[in-house]
């Protein structure tokens, strides 16, 4: 299962109104659960990806102990830290790789304390050897950026805050 089918099958789940699903193809398993677990957690999050021998992308931290052993993919922010009211977060569309700048030892697009137009670009996601530039959806503010540098990103993982212009 590749990284657009994943996103398509997701986008249907959410489409249709499905709160939990599970699909087994070849030696991959997808197991997704939307709902509120958490005030923290995102409303739509997939809960494990798993194989024999393959390894789709990395989506999630919670992997299955039946699973071959992966990378644990970090948390984009402790349960316990509420985000700050009235923030607005930039997720990640796609699956990847985050670099805050356009090369190794340049600066970075964004910092805390800039302030963004929408359509800026904040920030790059490889994915599959391709570079997605990632823009703001909103004018205003950065608060704080919630990934670092080389770290690898889920599918709607939060990458910035951003103080929205009033």
């Amino acid at each position: 299962m590749n990284q657009k089918e994943l996103k398509e099958l997701i986008e249907f789940l959410i489409e249709k109104d499905i709160t939990e699903f599970e699909l087994e193809r070849g030696d991959v398993k997808v197991r997704i659960r939307r709902g509120t677990e958490a005030a923290a957690a995102p409303a739509d999050r997939i809960i494990a990806v798993h194989s024999a021998g393959i390894a789709p992308p990395q989506v999630s931290a919670d992997v299955h102990a039946a699973a071959p052993p992966a990378p644990a993919v970090p948390a984009a922010t402790p349960a316990a830290e509420k985000p700050e009211e009235g923030l607005h977060m930039v997720h990640s569309p796609i699956v990847g790789t985050y670099y805050e700048s356009p090369s190794p030892g340049s600066p970075p697009f964004v910092k805390p304390g800039d302030l963004v137009e929408a359509g800026q670009i904040l920030c790059i996601v490889e994915a599959m050897k391709l570079m997605n530039e990632i823009e703001a959806d909103v004018a205003g503010e950065i608060v704080k950026m919630l990934v670092k540098n080389g770290a690898p990103i889920e599918y709607g993982q939060e990458l910035f805050a951003i103080r929205p212009k009033k």
